[in-house]
């Protein structure tokens, strides 16, 4: 019984190192709006929305849920859309443009809903 308990400690704390793993991939917080409040599409659905669930490392994004043909944007602090791409059907990643760096907005539209939240590259 006492091998079996020293057997398991030590197991433990030879595994412990690999707990404390550093991640540098930040969640965006989304918030999600109309793409066109404007537009009259008729009755809006009453079900819950999935809202994305991304992360960013760099300019490395990764999709936890799925975004299949979704237009990503990038708006910078003009109000101007300074990067804009549909998001390939099963795509778990999408690696952003290089020349791209400072504050911006990020939009993922599908159908109705834009999902948008701050991004720093």
């Amino acid at each position: 019984m006492k091998k079996k308990r020293l057997f398991v400690l030590l197991l433990t704390l030879a595994l412990l190192p690999l707990s404390n793993l550093c991640v540098m991939a930040q969640p965006i917080d989304f918030s999600v709006g109309y793409e066109d409040p404007t537009n009259p599409m008729g009755d809006y659905p009453r079900s819950p929305i999935l809202i994305p669930n991304v992360d960013i490392d760099g300019y490395t994004l990764t999709f936890y849920t799925p975004c299949d043909g979704c237009v990503l944007r990038l708006i910078d602090e003009n109000d101007v859309v300074a990067y804009s791409t549909v998001i390939p059907t099963g795509a778990t990643s999408l690696v952003l443009p290089s020349y791209l760096s400072g504050d911006y907005e990020i939009q993922i539209v599908r159908g109705i809903f834009c999902f948008y939240g701050d991004i720093n590259l």
